[in-house]
């Protein structure tokens, strides 16, 4: 055989090769191709993204996704970043058509001369995005071949930008992290375009193995992969050599966000996403990307979970002792026991209160064990007297006489630090002194709205989240008690009341027929005042004066009342409703009484200003009102015309009787049984709320700016004991949350509607300038007085006359013509 034929069959066998082995590889791709996903789908990638809540001022609140992710464009990720990963993962990437041809032979070579090592892979970044976004995870030779399939069809369809953005956008990073953005704000609280080389390099390490390159528990691991990618950086040109030392010798410092950047209000956040929940859907909450601006101001949330939690513990003390938090059953292995306990039974409440074990009972302190901060401590018998025990009824037994009246050894308590016994004199305490506290079993709600446009400033839902996430703001439905009168007086008031009319306070009894028992309402402490005006009626909140107007009224227009404002959608008209028997909420509470402030222009609740989707678009916004001029500038002028924000609500009810209610309310919070507001020095109009067997506190107050409505009771109803009364309880804890709010900020009045006449008026609280609709005021036409115990109509002109004996000093005065506002 010459030598040409031999060449001429080699020729022929490699040409049979050839075609049989193109042949094959064309039968592969058109057998693997049949059933693939569709590459073009990823044009339209919206990935699932977290939605995030922020505080008015622009603080996180809180974070909703089953990915932890945030989307960035490629175009504004830094370029530094995507040449990190390049290098990192895909040296060729931006010259190869979808394989890494020479990545793939480099690693069969490698894994056939290391035989016993993992075998090293070869996927490129277009392979990964195809795997990741259109295939499974599962290692088989099938799915490497529809792999590379898919990924010269994505390198044919797509930039080598668009890729690079799916691939970081849906890279998972460890720590549930989704995306390079994310994992730098959960990595190190920082933008991307903040990072440092160094951080970008650590970032760009982590796909190979996340957590095994976990700079928190694998920290060599973690440098010697960073350092790798900083090293082929510099070898593709991307960085210096100089560069490259320096993000070497820099230390990556791990940083969780800051608990001062993130708005702390659980309650707030959770009624949040309930909200959005039930607005957007599951998939729209925790994959939609939104971003909710709320309405929530951080500085009134933290004042009203203090006031709130300082108004419980004032309680819970004067009701008692209930006994130690936990025991510890056998001493010689109490830190065990404890451990379990503090692991089985976490305290919740504020950050100072501790859990500790009583090691020993002296004669006049207690020895302690198991403190975080050093370990033992004392609690003198001084900061422990107020521990009388609790009894039936929110009742208390005799004071202890020593520390053993109170606890024993192996009880677990709570306590606190403390440097000095209450008193401006008194002498410091020894260190590591401590004081006994008890949490609550008393739980209460707060809200802070603003009075012209419902947006809820702060919202606590109790106690505390950690215990309960059950939210009494806003699901807790309770009897409102007496903070329900206004509506009644608003009822009278459009009935032809006025603030000065006459009111019989004494018994009353009330037949509901049908053989239902006689109802016999009584006054809180049972004492009668007689003939009265309406207004001392409203201010000292007297319940027989409340009924017999709206027995006269009817109660079909208070229930009218009551649902145009609110309070409740279904209420029956029975008279004992009169005296707040129907159940409601503190967030409607809230509601009514901002509406009732503002002269009954219409709001809803809200807690959320505005919701944007993944693209900035907003798709809701909450202010009723609209700006007319803001960010316009003037005719022939740079300068922004002067902005005026332009209300188109009208009220719905009538402003002048809205503004009589207000205008007594203001009394109650002077001179009736919340008079201890009148320290605050600027008008609140405001009502207490005690329902029967002092089962629920209220108190609910008005500014033309803010409305604060407090609730305290207990969650399975009970007494809070004989003399809890909303003045004692809720107000004290408005008059904290007021004090702070309006600290340095002057006094508002509230607005008078025109047409409305001011009259001197000398009645049981004193003089005034009261309040009368025109026709209706001292020295008009037919003002008559008609007393509600049946005796003559008399002449409100004459004040001598009338069911009053001479002399009384109940008795009212009117004088002047009065002028017009």
């Amino acid at each position: 055989m010459t030598v040409l034929n031999f060449i001429k069959i080699c020729l022929a066998f490699a040409t049979a090769a050839l075609i049989v082995g193109t042949g094959t590889v064309a039968g592969i791709f058109w057998h693997f191709s049949h059933g693939l996903p569709d590459h073009k789908q990823l044009a339209d990638y919206q990935p699932a993204t977290l939605t995030r809540l922020y505080a008015a001022d622009g603080k996180l609140m809180a974070e909703y996704a089953r990915e932890k992710r945030v989307f960035v464009p490629v175009d504004a990720m830094p370029k530094r970043v995507l040449e990190a990963f390049v290098a990192a993962e895909d040296q060729r990437f931006f010259t190869h058509p979808g394989i890494d041809f020479i990545g793939v032979i480099r690693a069969m070579v490698a894994n056939v001369a290391n035989p016993g090592k993992r075998p090293e892979g070869a996927s490129g970044l277009t392979q990964q995005v195809a795997k990741n976004f259109l295939l499974t995870n599962q290692a088989t030779l099938s799915r490497k071949i529809r792999e590379a399939i898919l990924a010269f069809r994505i390198e044919e369809t797509y930039s080598k930008e668009r890729i690079l953005e799916l691939y970081l956008n849906e890279i998972y990073l460890g720590s549930g992290n989704y995306g390079v953005a994310q994992a730098a704000l959960n990595y190190f609280d920082r933008s991307l375009g903040e990072l440092s080389l160094s951080e970008i390099a650590y970032l760009a390490a982590l796909p190979k193995a996340p957590n095994r390159y976990n700079i928190v528990r694998n920290e060599k691991e973690a440098y010697a992969r960073r350092d790798y990618v900083l090293h082929r950086m510099a070898e593709d040109g991307y960085i210096t050599a100089a560069e490259e030392q320096v993000a070497r010798a820099e230390k990556l410092q791990y940083r969780r966000r800051s608990a001062t950047e993130v708005a702390q209000a659980d309650f707030f956040a959770e009624e949040v996403r309930r909200n959005l929940m039930a607005a957007y859907g599951e998939k729209g909450l925790y994959e939609g990307g939104l971003t909710v601006s709320t309405t929530l101001d951080p500085a009134i949330q933290a004042v009203a979970d203090n006031a709130l939690r300082d108004g419980l513990i004032g309680y819970d003390r004067r009701h008692g002792w209930r006994g130690p938090y936990a025991k510890v059953p056998d001493m010689s292995v109490w830190e065990e026991e404890f451990g379990r306990i503090v692991q089985r039974r976490p305290l919740a409440g504020p950050a100072a209160w501790q859990l500790a074990v009583v090691s020993k009972v002296e004669a006049q302190s207690v020895q302690l064990v198991g403190l975080p901060d050093g370990g033992e401590g004392t609690v003198p018998f001084a900061e422990m007297t107020w521990a009388r025990p609790t009894l039936q009824n929110q009742t208390v037994g005799a004071a202890p006489r020593s520390p053993r009246d109170v606890v024993s050894v192996g009880d677990v308590i709570v306590v606190e630090k403390v440097e000095k016994p209450a008193g401006a004199n008194a002498k410091p305490y020894p260190p590591k002194t401590y004081a006994l506290r008890q949490v609550p079993n008393v739980e209460g709600g707060v809200v802070v709205m603003d009075t012209q446009a419902g947006r809820v400033l702060a919202m606590s839902g109790g106690w505390s989240y950690g215990r309960s996430q059950f939210n009494r703001a806003v699901q807790a439905a309770r009897q409102p008690g007496s903070s329900f009168k206004p509506f009644v007086y608003l009822a009278a008031m459009d009935a032809g009341f006025t603030p000065a009319s006459i009111v019989l306070d004494a018994p009353f009894v009330y037949d509901p027929g049908y053989g239902q028992p006689l109802w016999t309402p009584k006054n809180y402490g049972g004492d009668m005042l007689g003939p009265t005006t309406v207004r001392r009626g409203l201010e000292l909140s007297r319940n027989l004066m409340t009924v017999r107007m709206a027995q006269q009224v009817g109660m079909k227009r208070v229930v009218d009342v009551a649902k145009e404002f609110g309070v409740t959608d279904h209420m029956g008209a029975y008279l004992p409703m009169a005296l707040g028997a129907g159940e409601t909420t503190l967030l409607r509470m809230t509601m009514a009484y901002a509406m009732l402030a503002n002269g009954a222009l219409e709001i809803t609740p809200s807690l959320v200003d505005r919701v944007q989707d993944r693209n900035g678009k907003t798709v809701y916004r909450h202010e009723p009102r609209t700006c007319r001029g803001c960010g316009e500038a003037a005719a022939g002028s740079a300068t922004p015309a002067a902005p005026e924000l332009v209300d188109p609500r009208k009220p719905f009810h009538d402003p002048a009787s809205v503004y009589q209610v207000v205008s007594m309310m203001q009394g109650v919070t002077t001179r009736g049984t919340a008079g201890r507001l009148a320290a605050l020095g600027r008008p609140i109009a405001g009502k207490t709320g005690t329902t029967n067997d002092a089962h629920d506190n209220w108190f609910l107050g008005s500014t033309p700016d803010i409305t604060i409505g407090v609730y305290i009771g207990f969650d399975e109803p009970r007494t809070l004991g004989a003399q809890e009364t909303g003045g004692g309880n809720a107000a004290p804890i408005y008059e904290a949350i007021a004090k702070e709010i309006f600290k340095g900020k002057p006094p508002t009045p509230f607005r008078v509607p025109p047409g409305l006449r001011m009259v001197r008026f000398t009645y049981e609280g004193g003089t005034i300038d009261e309040v009368f609709k025109p026709g209706t005021e001292p020295g008009s036409e037919g003002y008559m007085v008609t007393p509600l115990d049946g005796s003559a109509p008399y002449s409100a002109i004459d004040p001598t006359q009338g069911p009053q004996q001479a002399g009384s000093p109940r008795r009212p005065g009117l004088s002047g013509t009065g002028e017009t506002y």
